[in-house]
């Protein structure tokens, strides 16, 4: 097979979840795909015959190196920093400059300048520099994390927040992945798309508590904090963090108080042809 017939797709953040799991499905699962990972330490990167560059979103000159012969871009969002808006903004001119045409971006299901959850905010932002960069586009915007949701519980097995009796129709990172590489497989299916990607239910986080520790076999509870209570709890149990991060710690909750993150979507089984994990489905072991 020539040159021309291969595609080259870069993966950023593949030792991470998300990242990681497109991996292990792409690599080495089409001769027509030629895999490029992108990570900030080689020594990290995951276990598979590819191509491995070293790279940080706020390092244009190596972004760019790193991005040259890219076709398609898997970018997952950078971990949560005062700058973060920056970073992204200096990674998507990077891919741009380097000659990405499509970029698959991780964003969020509320992503608005006046999102509840902060976060949202910063990836609403994102979105914005990816469609002015001229660059083909599809937006993953995933709820929270199914998986991750029972990790809020304290070491007494509560999840506290101001989340009242807010639902959150959170997904399954396995189910993101999914979906990242359905599009990746078949980037123009997908151009200028934005799926909103959520599991097949919307849970308060007390059902969440009990469901999660019947799997788990751990005695999980939600128990209710004012807005004042969750700031004052985290401030004492973290007193150097920043504000930002207080602040999306907490809009984390208010999101679900609010309803921002209760639609469910059929997005999931719309790319895939198969229905989102349930909770249970994503703390059990395959």
């Amino acid at each position: 097979m020539n040159a021309s017939s291969t595609r080259t797709i870069a993966i950023t953040g593949a030792s991470g979840a998300v990242g990681g799991l497109v991996t292990q499905q792409l690599a080495g699962s089409d001769f027509r795909l030629d895999l490029r990972l992108l990570v900030r330490d080689a020594a990290r990167a995951p276990d598979v015959d590819t191509d491995v560059r070293v790279c940080t979103y706020d390092d244009r000159e190596a972004s760019v190196a790193a991005l040259r012969g890219v076709e398609t871009l898997l970018m997952v969002s950078a971990a949560e920093a005062p700058d973060r808006r920056a970073q992204h903004r200096t990674f998507i001119a990077a891919a741009a400059e380097a000659g990405v045409r499509h970029v698959v971006y991780t964003s969020f299901a509320g992503a608005s300048p006046e999102a509840t959850f902060t976060l949202g905010r910063d990836h609403a932002d994102a979105e914005e520099a990816i469609r002015e960069s001229g660059m083909a586009y599809t937006f993953l915007r995933d709820n929270f994390y199914l998986d991750v949701l029972p990790l809020f519980a304290d070491d007494a097995g509560v999840v506290r927040g101001p989340a009242g009796e807010g639902r959150v129709a959170a997904v399954a990172r396995a189910d993101v992945a999914d979906v990242a590489s359905e599009v990746l497989r078949s980037p123009d299916q997908h151009a200028g798309a934005a799926y909103v990607l959520t599991g097949p239910e919307a849970l308060t986080l007390a059902e969440v508590a009990r469901r999660a520790g019947a799997v788990l076999g751990r005695d999980l509870s939600y128990a209710e904090e004012t807005v004042e209570e969750a700031y004052a709890s985290r401030r004492a149990a973290y007193p150097d963090v920043e504000e930002y991060q207080l602040d999306a710690w907490v809009s984390t909750y208010t999101a679900i108080a609010d309803g921002s993150c209760a639609e469910v979507t059929g997005d999931v089984e719309g790319v895939t042809s198969r229905a989102p994990r349930t909770l249970e489905d994503a703390l059990t072991p395959r």
